[in-house]
């Protein structure tokens, strides 16, 4: 059986975000599928897109345009931690020689006051490397990979992100 070679890559799709946007929700970085539909949380199995269609209660089709305009229309900017690294495969375990997104340079377009991180690689990875002084939360993963969480599960933890929406600026 041959052995996946790690390979550099370079994020290769734009952060979605308006100047209205409050929230940022950040990946690691995008997984193989992802990169092949060239939009964030793109396996089919990965629970994001319906943990957000539950929380905000609406059905979110699996189309890109949607996706971003649900993401607009809630003030939910979606970005990853990391702008390249050598990486194999999917695997967060493999990421190497990190560079990352410029954060402070997206906060001063937008209207952003917190951050929440998908998965403990992105909060390790933003705590590390983030260099911002913003509120954040570290979240369970809705990665495939994640089966020790349940969807239920997952939508009372990311709760938060409304309940932060919902609150006075």
């Amino acid at each position: 059986m041959k052995r996946k070679s790690s390979e550099t890559l370079v994020h290769p799709f734009p952060a979605v975000y308006d100047a209205e946007s409050e929230i940022l929700i950040l990946g690691s970085f995008p997984s193989v599928k992802s990169r092949e539909v060239n939009f964030y949380y793109g396996h089919p199995q990965n629970r994001f897109w319906k943990v957000m269609g539950e929380i905000f209660h609406e059905t979110i089709h699996d189309d890109i345009e949607d996706k971003k305009s649900f993401c607009h229309s809630h003030h939910i900017a979606l970005w990853d931690v990391i702008y390249s690294c050598r990486i194999t495969g999917s695997s967060d375990a493999s990421i190497r020689d990190v560079r990352v997104n410029d954060f402070n340079g997206l906060l001063k377009k937008t209207k952003i006051r917190h951050i929440f991180l998908n998965g403990k690689t992105a909060g390790k990875l933003f705590e590390k490397y983030g260099d911002c002084d913003m509120a954040y939360s570290i979240l369970s993963s809705t990665s495939p990979a994640n089966a020790v969480k349940h969807l239920e599960d997952l939508v009372e933890e990311y709760g938060k992100v409304k309940e932060v929406l919902d609150e006075e600026n």
